[in-house]
């Protein structure tokens, strides 16, 4: 696993390069004619962050006579939808805010999404998370890939970390989106043509996104779910790294486990609705992808844990193992190679190949990369407890800190 993920990051390193060619080419010729694009920004209870979201979506750099945004407010109880439409305001007629209606609120993001899907005009689609700030170019980039090249379905950009420096915590959810991006992301879409979609800064066809019957409601990861069902439609989705949004991640270990198990929880939802199917169907290309999610999470990440706790116990004497074997050497060349990894990666990043980081990468790997175990057990185990329980599934949204 870990010799795969080393592939993806050179992948990732190199389309870094040629990524950065194609914005200078796509800097240097005019816009084609662009497309009408609604961008959709889901909001519940997001007081803290939407006006900032707003002024930063309304100010980017795409034609306002072919922008339409809106917020859809989520029957929030705080002063959200008071907020949103002062800063819709001071933005002009493209941009407007509207009520989800009770009988249809409070019922989780692809709800949500599902509703704005209905009364958008645009032909292309775009999504951006409440907490978002783009950068200006970050839309226009993304449709110029869109309408450039017919055999996509959709484009999604990279986002970053606004919050790294607040705590110990984000720098290390820094380094992990830094790591996923240029290696789950950039270096499967050089390897092989296959992304996923990240649930924020992407497009899509309005038609398509309609033709596929919106966002399933089920799925606690919709974007995951989402790609599949589009490229079951024979369509590619493009990562364009250079198309940038910065995101406020969570800054308190509660919030980001409540996070990330519902995360784990969609994936493993993913898993049991297409592995199989896809299997059944010859789309082997998509069941192996997935059945590299299904090793991440059940064999990758609880083997480093054993391997580890093993290497501890017989480091202190507490424990060994009986096979034979150079383990220590292998634990401490796998250990090698995840920093060797993070060290690719880093220098694809601009401003983030700092030794530092690499040292903190070192601590991460020891400490926050072990941590997704418990995040995994507790994502299977919580669904006994809510079926014994009688409660539901939903969509639980990530607080924020401003």
């Amino acid at each position: 696993m870990l010799l795969y993920h080393a592939v993806l990051a050179f992948c990732g390193f190199l389309y870094s390069r040629r990524a950065e060619e194609e914005r200078r080419a796509l800097d240097a010729t005019p816009p084609e004619d662009l497309p009408r694009v609604t961008v959709l920004i889901p909001a519940h209870n997001e007081e803290l962050v939407i006006e900032r979201t707003l002024l930063a979506v309304g100010n980017m750099n795409y034609p306002r006579d072919r922008l339409e945004v809106i917020c859809c407010n989520d029957n929030s109880s705080d002063r959200t939808g008071e907020v949103a439409r002062r800063a819709a305001a001071r933005l002009g007629s493209f941009v407007r805010v509207v009520d989800v209606p009770p009988e249809r609120g409070k019922r989780g993001k692809s709800s949500v999404l599902n509703f704005g899907l209905e009364i958008a005009s645009g032909d292309v689609l775009a999504v951006y998370d409440a907490d978002n700030t783009p950068e200006r170019d970050a839309l226009l980039y993304l449709v110029r890939n869109l309408v450039r090249d017919p055999a996509l379905g959709g484009v999604i950009g990279k986002f970053r970390t606004r919050n790294r420096d607040r705590n110990l915590l984000t720098r290390f959810i820094n380094l992990e989106t830094i790591f996923f991006q240029w290696t789950t992301q950039a270096g499967r879409w050089l390897l092989y043509g296959l992304t996923t979609i990240p649930g924020t800064n992407f497009v899509m066809w309005t038609d398509l996104a309609r033709r596929l019957g919106g966002w399933d409601t089920k799925a606690l990861t919709e974007d995951t779910e989402l790609s599949i069902r589009i490229y079951l439609e024979k369509k590619a989705i493009k990562m364009v790294p250079y198309a940038v949004t910065w995101e406020e991640e969570p800054a308190r270990l509660k919030v980001w486990f409540r996070q990330r198990t519902r995360w784990a929880r969609g994936n493993l939802y993913v898993l049991k609705k297409y592995l199989l199917p896809l299997l059944i169907r010859g789309e082997f290309k998509l069941f192996a992808d997935l059945l590299y999610l299904f090793a991440v999470y059940f064999l990758f990440l609880s083997s480093v844990t054993v391997s580890m706790g093993i290497f501890f116990l017989g480091s202190l004497g507490l424990g060994s193992i009986s096979l034979e074997g150079p383990f220590n050497i292998l634990w401490g060349l796998a250990t090698a190679l995840f920093v060797v990894e993070l060290g690719i990666t880093l220098t694809a990043e601009p401003g983030e190949d700092r030794g530092s980081n690499v040292l903190l990468g070192v601590l991460m790997y020891f400490t926050y990369t072990q941590l997704w175990l418990l995040v995994v057990f507790n994502a299977m185990g919580q669904p006994l407890f809510d079926l014994f329980r009688g409660k539901k599934v939903f969509w639980h949204k990530t607080e924020r800190m401003g």
